[in-house]
């Protein structure tokens, strides 16, 4: 059932209800006023009568003209006679006790108040039938209002909960125009306080979508781009190796076709990797990881590269240090920021260091080698940007998938210059597990 049915239902059901409600209790209340009121008249009446001042042939002279009244009057006298009645025909009990009472007779049940004058008892009856008659008729004629104003609150009703659906149909209408090609915001205006949120959250998801379409536009620009040289250089590789005129000059040829594949299948994973570290991501799974085991262990997968070189790779971690992350992730950083500190230092020491400091975890890799000057520092981050110390097999992507890892987890990443003002201290800031 769509929202505009199920408030017309709630509404119209509810101001049907109220309405019958509010009718019954008018209703009665018209009714038992009316019933008052005839009690009222049937009262003065009777005192009226009893204040004239007649012998008894006198008052039921008088009461000869009461006839034409709808209430029937009776007098008796002390010792019980009936001395009058204005309606002989009709056979209604008495005397009954004084006050008000309710009779039946053949003629049906009455209302009857009674008194007594100077040993006189004079009663006036009121058919009941009559009573109720004139009742209902009166507590009709006010329920008349409501009749009238039941349907025009109905229609009133209907015509502004479509009026008010409107918008959220037309906001409905606005959002299945949007394309990935044109993301452009809601327009806020003329919109319903209650409805302003929904339409910021939207405005809000279609700002972070275009960023997201932005960045993979240009993310496969890139990637198309960075691509082209290495294969355009197997081409040529191969190339040669097909006219190489002796075993030598053919194993040459075919030993650079190898290194620009192991190029092209590094920038390959490298790309495939940074497009799965989406910083937006929260829908993978967050476990207790221990961040100093993990330095062990990526150091100890990369100890062989960095003894190759004749670099000394070491790792300061102390005591464990827990956070909340993706372990494949985290691996991932710390895989790409020994590789890069061993790749770029051609002599001396690589130090990987895990330490807790406060409420945040610290990964820090410091080599030896010749840094990033200052003014690089932020640009080392962007995809595909190498400094002027890259070396031909970078790919420009591993700090730009450390920091996206970083992002990921609610940490940063910072650049500073290396013990002595030499080389390199990447330093990755990650929250620790709350230990409570």
């Amino acid at each position: 059932m769509s929202m505009r049915r199920r408030l017309l239902l709630w509404l119209l059901t509810s101001l049907l209800a109220g309405g019958l409600a509010a009718a019954s209790v008018v209703f009665v209340q018209a009714r038992t006023e009316v019933h008052e009121l005839f009690d009222y008249q049937l009262r003065q009446l009777a005192l009226t009568l009893r204040d004239r001042s007649y012998s008894v042939r006198q008052f039921a002279e008088v009461l000869q003209g009461e006839e034409a009244l709808d209430f029937v009057i009776q007098v008796w006298a002390p010792d019980g006679k009936s001395i009058y009645e204005s309606h002989p025909r009709l056979r209604i009990p008495g005397p009954v006790r004084l006050g008000f009472n309710n009779v039946d007779s053949e003629d049906g049940r009455w209302r009857v108040f009674a008194i007594q004058q100077r040993g006189l008892t004079l009663q006036v009856s009121q058919a009941i039938a009559d009573r109720d008659a004139l009742a209902l008729g009166a507590a009709w004629r006010t329920l008349l209002p409501f009749l009238v104003a039941l349907p025009l609150f109905g229609l009133l009703i209907w015509r502004l909960v479509g009026r008010e659906v409107r918008f959220l149909e037309t906001t409905a209408r606005a959002v299945a125009a949007r394309s990935p090609e044109s993301l452009t915001p809601l327009d806020r205006h003329e919109v319903p306080e209650e409805i302003q949120p929904l339409v910021d959250s939207l405005n809000g998801l279609l700002g972070r979508l275009e960023e997201a379409f932005t960045r993979e536009r240009q993310f496969i620009a890139d990637a198309a781009h960075e691509l082209r040289t290495p294969l355009t250089a197997l081409r040529l590789q191969l190339h040669l190796a097909e006219r190489a005129r002796d075993e030598g000059d053919r194993e040459r040829a075919y030993s650079m076709l190898r290194e620009g594949i192991a190029r092209a299948v590094r920038l390959v994973e490298q790309l495939l990797t940074l497009a799965r570290q989406d910083p937006e991501a929260t829908g993978r799974a967050r476990e207790p990881v221990d961040l100093a085991a993990l330095a062990r262990e990526g150091a100890m997968a990369l100890e062989a590269a960095a003894t190759s070189q004749g670099l000394a790779l070491t790792v300061e971690s102390p005591e464990p240090v827990e956070v909340l992350g993706d372990p494949a992730a985290l691996r991932t950083m710390i895989s790409n920021l020994v590789d890069n500190a061993i790749r770029y230092t051609p002599f001396g020491a690589v130090t990987v260091r895990v330490r807790g400091e406060g409420r945040e975890a610290l990964f820090e890799v410091e080599d030896t080698g010749p840094g990033i000057p200052l003014a690089e520092r932020q640009r080392v981050f962007d995809r595909f940007y190498r400094g002027e110390a890259a070396t031909e097999g970078g790919t420009g992507l591993g700090l730009a998938i450390v920091r996206r890892i970083a992002l990921r987890h609610e940490g940063r990443v910072e650049l500073a210059d290396g013990a002595g003002g030499r080389g390199l201290l990447v330093r990755v800031r990650l929250p620790a597990k709350d230990s409570s």
